[in-house]
């Protein structure tokens, strides 16, 4: 495959799911004491965890949110206090509002459990307890996603949610997963290529998706067509696309459709059924396509953001190669001050 370290691939995703024995550990220890977790992210990688809250909403009565640090420190809920845990995801461990957060929660004798992608970061310095896995920007939606699901599935099964059967047939199939996501890149690489050849040149894209399939259109749209190529992109969620967006599409309208293997795959066949009777450029990625050797039919339905992320992950880098332009260039974040 084209510009893939399979190997450094392997190394993140089978970091992930074995990272669930120190989830464990922490959260044995700790879960007594804890009546809610907050899920508090800068950017991108704390989108990556609403696709966690939209799994566990249906399922569970445990109290769990997703909000941005930034706005949360400027007004947090008010129940957070001393019961509270907040699970704070980094890459870099360096984020200025992450650091603030961590420092929030201190001063504040709140638990936190710092996910991090990077070594001896002041986030790890900082927070109550850690969790490093080497990761990077093209291998760190998948990490992000598995480890959201170790710690809602601990959650499901200590709710009484779920049996410890059904948690352990889950984690599993989790432990199976990073080679069935090499199989899906491979079956997705012509895919890739011709999209990126076919849309180098377009300078808008509408996404779209729902259920937990909806935070990988989102985050796709704003972190990597927007930061990362420079491309203007419309998010929107399959159920607000009628209430709106739907007027924007034209004949040559790009629009990007997500379809994962959960309940709310209906509001996304909604979607494509009406864009393709208006637009010839009506891109869908639907993980009912793809092969995914080893993995069960209970597995496959709470599994399709990774799946897409590792898919959106081929196109990213064909894109880098037809339109000339690194991932890694930017003009204005953490170039300047604002």
């Amino acid at each position: 495959m084209f510009n893939f370290d399979e190997k450094r691939f392997l190394r993140t995703q089978n970091g992930a799911v074995k990272s669930n024995e120190q989830l464990v550990s922490i959260f044995d220890n700790i879960i007594d004491d804890i009546d809610e977790i907050y899920f508090i992210g800068s950017g991108g990688v704390g989108i990556l965890f609403d696709s966690t809250i939209e799994f566990l909403r249906p399922k569970t009565s445990f109290p769990f949110h997703r909000v941005i640090a930034a706005e949360f420190m400027a007004c947090p809920n008010k129940t957070f206090g001393s019961k509270s845990l907040v699970i704070i995801p980094s890459v870099s461990g360096t984020t200025q509002e992450t650091i603030e957060l961590v420092d929030f929660c201190n001063d504040r004798n709140v638990k936190t459990l710092a996910l991090v992608g990077s070594p001896n970061t002041p986030l790890e310095e900082k927070a109550t307890f850690t969790i490093y896995n080497d990761v990077i920007d093209d291998t760190s939606s998948e990490n992000y996603y598995i480890q959201g699901l170790l710690i809602a599935l601990y959650m499901l099964k200590y709710n009484n949610d779920i049996t410890l059967e059904t948690y352990n047939n889950y984690i599993n199939g989790l432990n199976k997963l990073p080679e069935a996501l090499v199989h899906v890149k491979e079956q997705s690489e012509d895919f890739a290529k011709n999209f990126a050849s076919k849309y180098k040149d377009t300078d808008y894209h509408i996404l779209t998706g729902s259920g937990d399939s909806w935070a990988e259109a989102y985050y796709y749209g704003m972190c990597i067509l927007e930061e990362m190529q420079w491309i203007k992109s419309r998010p929107v969620h399959s159920a607000d696309f009628f209430h709106g967006t739907l007027e924007l599409l034209e004949q040559d309208t790009s629009v990007i459709v997500v379809k994962g293997e959960d309940e709310y795959r209906a509001l996304s066949d909604r979607v494509e059924n009406f864009a393709k009777k208006i637009t010839c450029n009506t891109t869908v990625i639907d993980t009912k396509d793809y092969e995914l050797p080893t993995i069960t039919g209970e597995v496959r339905k709470i599994i399709s953001p990774i799946v897409i992320a590792t898919i959106f992950e081929r196109i990213s880098t064909y894109l880098e190669k037809e339109r000339n332009h690194p991932l890694t260039t930017r003009r204005y974040y953490k170039k300047m001050d604002y």
